[in-house]
């Protein structure tokens, strides 16, 4: 049996209140972790509301295991690893939703695609397991491009820096099974992810450019003023647009972007009544788009479109349908 002098404080709490069968102590240890588990669901499922369910399922099953914790890790380790598997069981049961690599189109299959509402993320901007550039969408979307286990081992080794023989062990694999599923990850990673983007592995950025605060600033202002051609001299001619849950990702112009909305209704030929509210999801600049309809006095939250700004223009837009899903923190109306 483990000394308890040779535990931390957290560990040693746990496995008194795990004897004892306390449950609102154990509940106060393991929901400061809350946080933290459920980003490291989100880039193992890429959605929003199944972190969620796995994050709960996690602290469920600790609760069953309790017993078996003895302390030869820390208290957060070992929820991680029973957050990884329950996230690597929850795709063995949704083969949908398990590798896309075969795709001709990288974003073809990620209709199940959601946001990370930032208000929702640790406290620590600095911490790995929140760095901006681990957890904006396009690194979200290239890591679903892994085999489900080759995704755990790639997020436990190069996102959360754990070493070989602990990721091997939360997995049930050997050390050379992980280094050579992390080597098989990283080639994939690094052909998945935009030319432009940074390494994964460097430094944290947290604050928003002055680029970007005035890309949504301007997108915003064009939908309130239905300023088309406004929009238009936002977007890179290059522009790769995507509106979900709608399946894929294109590459249009500016022009055809525009006209392609307009044609699908999303403007009604300069006379839609629009207001926005400047945001971030996933660390990334956002705009909160409300659409005022005819015969209502408020306007009601329609979507969120979430940009990726390049020298002052928007190079990437991914819109998500956000009416009715309170979870993102933002007013239904204003």
């Amino acid at each position: 049996m483990t000394d308890a002098r040779q535990l931390g404080a957290d560990e040693a709490t746990f496995i008194a209140a795990a004897r004892a069968h306390d449950t609102a102590r154990f509940a106060l240890l393991t929901e400061r972790h809350r946080r933290e588990l459920q980003v490291h669901c989100y880039r193992m499922l890429a959605n929003y509301e199944d972190a969620q369910d796995m994050t709960q399922e996690t602290f469920l099953r600790a609760w069953r295991k309790r017993e078996s914790f003895q302390g030869h890790a820390s208290l957060r380790t070992w929820l991680y690893r029973i957050a990884t598997n329950a996230c690597l069981d929850l795709l063995d049961k949704r083969p949908d939703r398990t590798v896309v690599s075969e795709l001709p189109d990288p974003g073809a299959e990620l209709g199940y695609l959601q946001p990370y509402p930032d208000r929702m993320l640790p406290q620590d901007p600095q911490d790995s397991v929140v760095a901006r550039e681990t957890i904006e969408l396009a690194f979200i979307v290239a890591v679903q491009h892994l085999p489900p286990r080759q995704r755990a081992v790639f997020i436990l080794r190069d996102v959360l820096g754990w070493p070989a023989p602990q990721a091997a062990g939360a997995l049930a694999l050997s050390v050379a099974s992980v280094t050579s599923a992390l080597q098989r990850a990283r080639v994939t990673m690094r052909a998945r992810l935009p030319g432009r983007r940074l390494d994964w592995r460097s430094p944290a950025t947290v604050e928003l450019s002055h680029d970007e605060r005035g890309a949504v600033k301007a997108y915003i202002d064009a939908h309130e003023r239905n300023d088309l051609a406004g929009l238009v001299s936002l977007l890179r001619d290059d522009l790769r647009f995507a509106m979900l849950p709608d399946p894929g990702t294109v590459t249009v112009t500016a022009e055809d972007a525009v006209d392609g909305w307009i044609r699908g209704g999303l403007f009604q030929r300069g006379h839609d009544d629009w207001r926005g509210l400047a945001t971030t999801v996933n660390r990334m600049p956002a705009a909160a788009l409300y659409l005022r309809a005819a015969d209502d006095p408020q306007y009601r939250l329609f979507a969120v479109a979430v940009l990726h700004v390049v020298d002052g223009k928007i190079a990437e837009l991914t819109g998500f349908d956000a009416a009715g899903k309170a979870w993102l923190g933002l007013p239904a109306a204003r």
